[in-house]
């Protein structure tokens, strides 16, 4: 399985998906025109690697802000990784947030609520 790489933009977040070592990155802001055709590269590699995933997933999420339809489609994301969860991988998800951001702490808590994959929530210092 190839590695998944899509560069970040202004509207799209960086997403980098090493299937070899079970690593996901999702990182920057996203808000994308199409919301659904730009996560569906990597819904789609995560339907693939849940036949073969890592004895570990970690998946870290360090997204500064996200529209509404991108969050339907991180929960689309959150779903295929709670699959590989009760499947072979132990699957991990740090959410980092702001110390000032409350919106994306709950935005987490939200998500931590309806997944059942153990989340770890991160404050990081703001830039």
């Amino acid at each position: 399985m190839e590695e998944l790489v899509i560069e970040g933009s202004p509207k799209t977040p960086t997403i980098k998906f090493d299937p070899n070592t079970g690593y996901l990155l999702l990182k920057g802001r996203s808000i994308p025109e199409n919301s659904i055709e730009f996560y569906k590269p990597l819904v789609d590699v995560l339907d693939a690697y849940n036949s073969s995933a890592k004895p570990t997933t970690k998946v870290d999420i360090q997204l500064e802000y996200f529209n509404t339809s991108s969050s339907k489609c991180i929960l689309d994301v959150f779903k295929k990784l709670e699959a590989i969860n009760s499947g072979s991988s132990e699957v991990t998800i740090n959410w980092f947030y702001e110390e000032d951001d409350e919106d994306m702490l709950e935005a987490g808590e939200d998500y931590q609520a309806i997944i059942s994959v153990p989340f770890k929530m991160i404050e990081v210092e703001e830039d």
